[in-house]
C-alpha cells in the first residue's frame, strides 16, 4: 500500500510553543481517512504542513512523494478546504470558477459547472451572500475541480447545520467514488466520520494512538464488563486500551484478534465513537497498548 502522506518526527513551533512535535505518521492512498483527536493534538497544523501553508520547524514531511508546495506541479496534486471554507466574499460564484481556471493547470471546467448547476448555486451571486452550506459547497467545488490526487479537508462542516452537513458529505462521497481520489478529513464529529471514512487515525499529543481500516478496528476492539480485576491479569493477547473501575466492577476496552472465552466477562461491541474516546483517554496504567500504524 502506498502512502499519500509520510511524516517523520515532524514539528512546528511558534516561539516557544510547539503546535506539533515529534509526529510520525503514514497516511495510505486510496482511502477516505478520518483524522480525529482532542483540541491541541496538532491535526490542523499537520494538515497545513501537508498543504504547504506552513513550513516545518523540525522533521520531514512528504506528500504524494514530494515536498509540499515545492513546485506548481506539486501544488496541483493537492486540494485543500480549510475549516472556515474560505471564499472571496466580494466575488461571484462565476468569478471563483474563472479564478480557479486561471490558477490551476488541471482545472476541470465541466466538473465545476456541473456541480454549480446541480447544487443550484447562482453563478452571479456573490459568495458573501451565500449561506454557510453554499459557501462550503463552493469551496468543495473549487477543491475538486482542480482534479487533485489528494483532497485535504480540515473541519469543513464544523459550522454547518445538520442538513447542510449531510449534503456536503454526500457530495464529497459521490465525488470520491467518481474520481477515485484520496481524502483526509479532520473532524470532531465522529458520526460524520462513521458515515464517510473507511480508515481512521487517532492523533493525541502529536502522536498516532491507533490507525487502521474502520471495519477491522471495530471487529477487533471489545468492551469487557465484569467483576473487578487488575488489568495485569488479562491474557497477554488482550491489549488494554482503557480501563475504569468501581468498587466491584471493572470495564476494559481491549484490542485482540482472539476469541474471548472467559465467562466472567460480558463482551460488547464498540461504536466508532466509543473506540475514538477510548484512545483519547490516558493510556491504561498497566500493560499499555503498543500499536503500529497499519500499512
Amino acid at each position: 500500500m502506498t502512502d499519500v502522506l509520510r511524516a517523520h518526527e515532524l514539528g512546528k513551533r511558534y516561539g516557544r510553543r510547539w503546535a506539533l512535535r515529534d509526529c510520525t505518521i503514514d497516511i495510505p492512498a486510496g482511502h477516505v481517512v478520518g483524522l480525529v483527536g482532542p483540541n491541541g493534538a496538532g491535526k490542523t497544523t499537520l494538515l497545513k504542513l501537508a498543504g504547504g501553508q506552513l513550513a516545518p520547524t523540525a522533521g520531514a514531511i512528504t506528500v504524494l512523494g514530494g515536498r509540499p508546495a515545492a513546485s506548481p506541479a506539486q501544488l496541483a496534486k493537492v486540494g485543500f478546504v480549510a475549516q472556515d471554507t474560505p471564499v472571496y466574499t466580494g466575488l461571484s460564484v462565476a468569478d471563483h470558477l474563472r479564478l480557479g481556471a486561471r490558477l490551476n493547470p488541471g482545472w476541470d471546467a465541466a466538473l465545476a459547472r456541473e456541480r454549480v448547476e446541480r447544487l443550484d448555486l447562482d453563478p452571479g451571486r456573490r459568495a458573501g451572500k451565500l449561506s454557510g452550506g453554499q459557501r462550503a459547497q463552493l469551496a468543495l467545488t473549487l477543491g475538486l475541480a482542480k482534479r487533485p490526487e489528494l483532497l485535504i479537508l480540515d473541519e469543513p462542516v464544523a459550522a454547518l447545520d445538520p442538513l447542510a452537513r449531510r449534503e456536503f458529505l454526500q457530495g464529497l462521497m459521490e465525488a470520491t467514488a467518481e474520481h477515485e481520489l484520496s481524502v483526509v478529513l479532520s473532524s470532531h464529529l465522529v458520526a460524520d466520520l462513521e458515515r464517510t471514512c473507511d480508515y481512521l487515525i487517532v492523533l493525541v499529543d502529536s502522536r498516532v494512538r491507533v490507525a487502521g481500516e474502520v471495519e477491522e478496528l471495530l471487529a477487533t476492539h471489545h468492551r469487557l464488563t465484569g467483576p473487578r480485576r487488575d488489568p495485569g491479569r488479562l491474557p497477554a493477547d488482550q491489549h488494554v486500551v482503557s480501563a475504569s473501575h468501581t468498587e466491584r466492577q471493572s470495564t476494559f476496552v481491549v484490542r485482540t484478534d482472539a476469541p474471548i472465552h472467559d465467562p466472567a466477562w460480558t463482551v460488547s461491541r464498540l461504536s466508532l465513537e466509543d473506540l475514538v474516546l477510548a484512545y483519547m483517554e490516558k493510556p491504561a496504567a498497566v500493560r499499555p497498548v503498543a500499536l503500529e500504524v497499519q500499512r
